[in-house]
């Protein structure tokens, strides 16, 4: 695994006694896009505030790029891009003259820099057009453009889809990944959407009551979810429970975590038990499935 480009450390937060985020520590690397969930409450908004210096922590460290937003605030914020929802233009300049203004607070951006991250969130056709006649879509790609004028390494987005349509959603989601690959730009995305949370990103974090509860990868999990019906069950689980195998029973169905090259390998294992196998198949739980055992099914937002 490369370096992280983030890293929070112990970090807490205690307001009036309050106690808002609860010794969290977390790591995000680059290429990566890391989905941030919890229920009301959690502290996703807190979490983003502190990692761009908008509050000061109680006690532990935020380091980006390896500068200390509390002891070294300007080098480490100038890593940081950011879309908070629907990012605020001037709707009677053009979206060119707009990036051009945002250009001017930062250092070094040349109109070249400008014209690339045009052409990279797909906006050459209409970037000379006012910004009034943007449809929200398009207002988001020219927000995604603004956030990454001065090559950040590291990208927050706090709802980014929202009002967007699913053709909307899907071509944003595009333009994400192609900047995670393309840039080695570590993204994170705070959304209460969790289908698109699945097809956004690659790795989730999930926070309650200001602790960081679970973190899992999306789409490279090493162990499938398995349903197994056999017969007769009580042989069936005396051998997997003497094989080490971590498994449930529920109406005569057993489900267990097992990897895929595993799967020929115990049901020869079970035919030489005498064991009689009526199916066995995979078993994929959605991420809100899996967010609500992991939070006890509190609210998404």
């Amino acid at each position: 695994m490369s370096k992280p480009i983030v890293q929070l450390k112990n970090i807490t937060k205690i307001i009036r006694g309050k106690t808002l985020i609860d010794n969290m520590s977390l790591e995000l690397f680059p290429g990566q896009i890391t989905g941030f969930l919890g229920p009301n409450g959690a502290g996703k908004t807190t979490t983003i505030r502190l990692m761009t210096g908008l509050m000061h922590l109680t006690s532990g460290t935020i380091t980006i790029e390896g500068a200390s937003i509390a002891d070294d605030y300007e080098k480490a914020i100038a890593n940081v891009g950011v879309i908070v929802e629907n990012p605020e233009m001037y709707k009677y300049m053009s979206g060119y003259k707009n990036l051009l203004h945002f250009s001017r607070m930062h250092n070094g951006v040349t109109k070249a820099r400008i014209d690339e991250v045009i052409n990279q969130v797909g906006l050459t056709k209409r970037i000379h057009e006012r910004v009034s006649t943007y449809s929200l879509g398009m207002r988001q790609r020219l927000g995604l453009a603004q956030a990454l004028l001065h090559d950040p390494k590291f990208l927050i987005l706090d709802e980014p889809t929202n009002g967007l349509d699913p053709a909307g959603i899907r071509e944003f989601r595009t333009y994400l990944r192609k900047i995670a690959q393309e840039n080695n730009v570590s993204i994170f995305v705070s959304s209460h959407l969790l289908s698109e949370i699945e097809l956004m990103c690659d790795r989730v974090v999930v926070i309650q009551n200001g602790k960081l509860i679970d973190e899992r990868m999306i789409q490279s999990d090493e162990k499938t979810r398995m349903q197994l019906k056999a017969e007769p069950s009580g042989v069936v689980e005396n051998y997997l429970s003497s094989n080490g195998y971590v498994f449930t029973l529920h109406e005569g169905v057993f489900l267990l975590d097992l990897k895929e090259e595993k799967v020929p390998v115990l049901i020869n294992e079970l035919v030489a038990q005498q064991v009689q196998i009526f199916a066995i198949s995979a078993v994929h739980e959605t991420l809100e499935e899996q967010f609500l055992q992991m939070t006890g099914g509190g609210q998404i937002v």
